[in-house]
C-alpha cells in the first residue's frame, strides 16, 4: 500500500511539475499593455493593440492597464510586470540614464525599443474667463500638471524652466489627470490645465464644448532653449471648438518601449502586426495617423529589442 501510495504522490508530483511547466510557457505569451489615464490618448490605442495582439498571436492572452502613464509604465517595464508600454521620449531619456529627479529609481537597464509612434504635444488649456492668453498669464492662477512626476508633469517642468517661471510662480498647483482636471475647469475651481497628448484628445475637447476656451501658446522660441527631444509645432486652427487661430507649441516623442525580457518572437510580432494594422490604430484615434514604419526609428532614446531589429531589417527599415 505504501508502495503504491508513493508511486501515486510520484506521479501527481511529475503531473505537477508538467502543469507548471506549461502554465510558465502560456504566461510567456501574455502580455499586458500599459496605457495611461483612460481619457488620454495612450489608452484607446492600447486597447486597440491588445486586439490586434490577442487575435495576431498565436496562444496570447492580453490585457490592457490604464496607469500614470510614461514614468510608470518605463518602472513597471523595468520589473517586469508590462510586456509592452506607452512613454514620451523625454522620459526614456531619463529612465535610461537613471534619473531619480524624474522619478526613477535608478538606470531602467532592461528597457528595449519597439517603435516611435507619434508626437504628443504639449497643450495649455484656459478657461477663457480665467483671462490666460499667454504664458506669463500663469502667474498667481491655478493649473494642474498631471500626475507627480508623470511624463505630463516633466514636460511641464521643462516648459516653466523655458519660459522663465517656477511652479511657486501659481496661485495654486494640482497633480490631477487629465479627466479630473477637466471637471475642475467645469466647475470653476481651477483656471487652466497642460495636458501632453496627441492632438484632438478627448479631455479637451470635452472641456473645447462645455465652456469657451484659450489654448495657450508655448513660443518657439521658448521651445529651442529646452532642446532636444523637444521641437516647435503648431496646434492647428479649429483643433477643438473655439480654436480660432494656429497656435503655437512643443512636440515630444512617444514611443513604444518592452523589456529583455520579453522573448524575440513575441517582440518581433508585436511589432510586425502593428504597421501591420494601422487601419485599427487609427480607428481607435486620429494620433495613430502619425504612425510610419519609416519614421519609427527616429530619436530611439534606448537599444532596439533584437525582435523588433528582426522586423526592421526584414523591412529593409535597418541595414
Amino acid at each position: 500500500m505504501k508502495h503504491v501510495t508513493r508511486n501515486l504522490l510520484t506521479a501527481g508530483a511529475v503531473a505537477l511539475t508538467l502543469g507548471l511547466g506549461s502554465t510558465a510557457a502560456k504566461a510567456q505569451e501574455f502580455i499586458n499593455v500599459l496605457t495611461g489615464g483612460t481619457s488620454g490618448v495612450y489608452y484607446p490605442l492600447g486597447v486597440a493593440l491588445s486586439e490586434i495582439y490577442a487575435e495576431g498571436i498565436e496562444g496570447s492572452r492580453t490585457q490592457v492597464q490604464a496607469t500614470k502613464a510614461s514614468v510608470e509604465n518605463l518602472n513597471l517595464l523595468q520589473s517586469g510586470r508590462g510586456e509592452i508600454g506607452f512613454s514620451l521620449g523625454d522620459s526614456v531619456q531619463e529612465a535610461w540614464a537613471g534619473n531619480t529627479e524624474a522619478g526613477f529609481p535608478g538606470k531602467l537597464d532592461k528597457l528595449r525599443g519597439i517603435a516611435a509612434i507619434y508626437p504628443n504635444y504639449i497643450q495649455i488649456v484656459a478657461a477663457k474667463e480665467s483671462g490666460i492668453e499667454t504664458l506669463a498669464d500663469l502667474k498667481g492662477k491655478s493649473l494642474s500638471v498631471g500626475a507627480p512626476a508623470s511624463g505630463t508633469e516633466l514636460n511641464a517642468r521643462a516648459i516653466f524652466k523655458a519660459a522663465g517661471l517656477t511652479y511657486q510662480d501659481l496661485g495654486k498647483l494640482e497633480y490631477l489627470p487629465f479627466a479630473e482636471s477637466v471637471e475642475l475647469i467645469k466647475n470653476r475651481q481651477l483656471n487652466a490645465t497642460l495636458q501632453s497628448a496627441g492632438l484632438g484628445v478627448a479631455s479637451i475637447r470635452d472641456l473645447a464644448t462645455s465652456l469657451p476656451i484659450t489654448v495657450v501658446a508655448v513660443p518657439a522660441a521658448d521651445v529651442e532653449k529646452i532642446g532636444s527631444p523637444y521641437i516647435p509645432v503648431t496646434i492647428p486652427a479649429g483643433t477643438y471648438d473655439g480654436q480660432d487661430a494656429d497656435v503655437e507649441t512643443a512636440a515630444v516623442g512617444n514611443f513604444l518601449i518592452t523589456h529583455e525580457g520579453v522573448s524575440e518572437e513575441t517582440a518581433y510580432q508585436m511589432t510586425k502586426l502593428l504597421f501591420e494594422n494601422l487601419d485599427k490604430m487609427v480607428a481607435s484615434h486620429s494620433a495613430a495617423k502619425a504612425i510610419d514604419a519609416s519614421k519609427a526609428l527616429e530619436g530611439m532614446p534606448i537599444p532596439l529589442h533584437p525582435g523588433a531589429e528582426r522586423y526592421y531589417r526584414e523591412a529593409g527599415l535597418l541595414k
